[in-house]
């Protein structure tokens, strides 16, 4: 019973994932989305857009098991928004403290494993890597553009920042990066996204 007890253990934890809000909002109530809900989304995006993928012969549930767990580190790192780069310069020790507490919950083999996924995800070198870094960038980017920019223009955010952030999107799918230019230069054009300061 041991091993059961640690893995409910494990899950009943993860359950705090629901409770880390991040700074994109949803379409339609336009509250917070919260961890779970993204990566739910993020699981979605990957079955969905796989197909778009730059690499052929894509471990797709290798994606999934990487998206399901990258978030995790958040219920004690907290979410970190991609703009704050003050926030920025600390967030991979605050993670990687918190990968060991949660990961370290679960059996020795699965920790293992689960860390393994989430250093995989981290450094972003595999080709399920770098497509589930396209898709964790790509679906936020679309949010924003399905609520007027509206998380970008609370933090003042310009369409240089945007492109700085995500234009590794290609990296994972060529194709994915090219509709997420379309679509920002769209915003900017609507007004949406303000365009990059003149010097």
């Amino acid at each position: 019973m041991g091993r059961l007890i640690r893995q409910i253990e494990f899950i009943a934890e993860c359950d705090k994932l629901k409770e880390i809000f991040r700074q994109t909002i949803n379409t339609q109530s336009r509250r917070a989305e919260n961890d779970a809900e993204h990566s739910w989304h993020l699981c979605l995006c990957v079955i969905v857009l796989a197909e778009h993928a730059n690499a052929r012969d894509l471990d797709v549930l290798r994606v999934l098991k990487m998206l399901i767990v990258h978030d995790l580190v958040e219920i004690d790192a907290g979410d970190t928004f991609a703009y704050d780069t003050a926030a920025m310069a600390g967030q991979h020790d605050r993670e990687v403290i918190a990968a060991e507490r949660i990961f370290g919950l679960l059996p020795p083999d699965q920790a293992r494993d689960f860390r393994a996924l989430w250093d995989e995800f981290e450094a972003k070198e595999t080709a399920e890597a770098k497509f589930a870094t396209a898709c964790d960038r790509f679906q936020p980017m679309l949010l924003n553009c399905r609520t007027q920019g509206a998380a970008w223009k609370s933090h003042g955010v310009t369409h240089d920042r945007v492109v700085a952030r995500n234009h590794h999107i290609a990296d994972g799918s060529a194709e994915l990066w090219r509709y997420a230019e379309t679509m920002l230069r769209e915003m900017v054009e609507a007004g949406q996204l303000a365009a990059a300061p003149k010097i």
